[in-house]
């Protein structure tokens, strides 16, 4: 098991005859965390007994205009702040010592040469829908696990892979999950809906209007003590 608060350089490689842990991997643009990473984070640690989830801000994403999104070292203090208190919860900030874009293929790929844990990466629903945007995004399955957060009341045809990959998937009922070719699994987990989003609260900071119980206490302290977010 990777057991690091926080990480810089490479990880430690656990190649000892031992149990391997598994590790959820939750990148994001964390801008800024909120409450329903939090809680969608502890309810997958949950479901599916993971030891650690590393939480990864990402630099630069590919897929959203980056003009709005703040330093990556707030938002780096912001979820140290956010996950303080959950001994399960660490940080790594691998996607904020590259340069240029980040990219879940490279990520995965460093997780999965340096670690001999069982890892499991894990995202929203809404950014699954667009997973056959991202880059290499055919070889993402064979590098990881995947978690799928889905909101109560999705339709059956909205929990599939892809659909220019699912000749490399079968459904094993057992598990009720979708086998890789790899032998990776695809999940795709219910979690207690929240309908908080980042651009809610950004909107809201920028009106000058309460975010309390949106955001933990220690990350509303660090936004007011910059005055992030604000239109100045």
């Amino acid at each position: 098991m990777l057991v690091f608060k926080e990480s810089r350089g490479k990880l430690p490689i656990n190649r000892e005859r031992q149990i391997r842990k598994k590790v959820g991997l939750f990148g994001g643009t964390f801008n800024p965390i909120h409450i329903g990473h939090l809680r969608g984070a502890e309810e997958v640690r949950e479901a599916f007994q993971l030891s650690t989830i590393i939480f990864i801000p990402s630099a630069i994403p590919p897929h959203k205009n980056a003009s709005g999104i703040i330093d990556a070292n707030h938002r780096l203090e912001m979820v140290k702040r956010a996950i303080s208190k959950n001994p399960y919860f660490i940080t790594n900030d691998i996607e904020l010592r590259r340069s240029g874009k980040s990219y879940t293929i490279d990520t995965l790929k460093f997780f999965k040469e340096n670690s001999n844990d069982i890892l499991y990466f894990i995202l929203g629903s809404d950014a699954f829908v667009e997973i056959e945007t991202w880059k290499d995004f055919k070889n993402l399955f064979s590098l990881s696990n995947f978690i799928v957060m889905t909101r109560p009341g999705m339709e059956k045809e909205d929990l599939l892979p892809p659909a220019s990959l699912r000749d490399m998937f079968i459904y094993d009922q057992k598990l009720r999950a979708w086998k890789h070719q790899s032998g990776n699994m695809l999940y795709f987990q219910e979690i207690t809906f929240l309908d908080i989003s980042s651009t809610k609260i950004r909107e809201l900071l920028e009106k000058g209007r309460s975010v309390k119980y949106l955001i933990p206490a220690e990350v509303e302290e660090y936004l007011k003590g910059y005055s992030l977010y604000k239109i100045e």
